[in-house]
């Protein structure tokens, strides 16, 4: 059974930083496209970034370039999430996504197969 295990949010000041990390188990990822994706209340889930499996793209969504960045681990079936210069608008509850076929890193909800329970992310002023 694969799960995809989120860690890492919390409360933290605007301006401030976090790293969101996402476990895998029950298939390895390494050669798959994972992402990380949000949702705060009241809105839809939105991209937030994408990576590739062993080659290929990365994507971040404009509204975080700059200060976020997306990596994983494949010995450790891990992707992150490196998040800096934390903003009020980046509340949201954060969730890991991985594809089961797909190989390069899509900003699309539909291309991704697994999801996680998600990790809350609150920016306070």
């Amino acid at each position: 059974q694969v799960q995809l295990v989120e860690s890492g949010g919390g409360l933290v000041q605007a301006g401030g930083s976090l790293r969101l990390s996402c476990a895998a188990s029950g298939r390895t990822f390494s050669n798959y496209a994972m992402g990380w994706f949000r949702q705060a209340p009241g809105k839809e889930r939105e991209f937030v970034a994408a990576i590739s499996g062993s080659f290929g793209p990365t994507y971040h969504t404009d509204s975080v370039k700059g200060r976020f960045t997306i990596s994983r681990d494949n010995a450790k079936n891990t992707v992150y999430l490196q998040m800096n210069s934390l903003k009020l608008e980046d509340t949201a509850v954060y969730y890991c996504a991985a594809s089961k076929t797909r190989m390069v890193a899509s900003t699309l909800r539909n291309n991704y197969d697994y999801w996680g329970q998600g990790t809350q992310v609150t920016v306070s002023s």
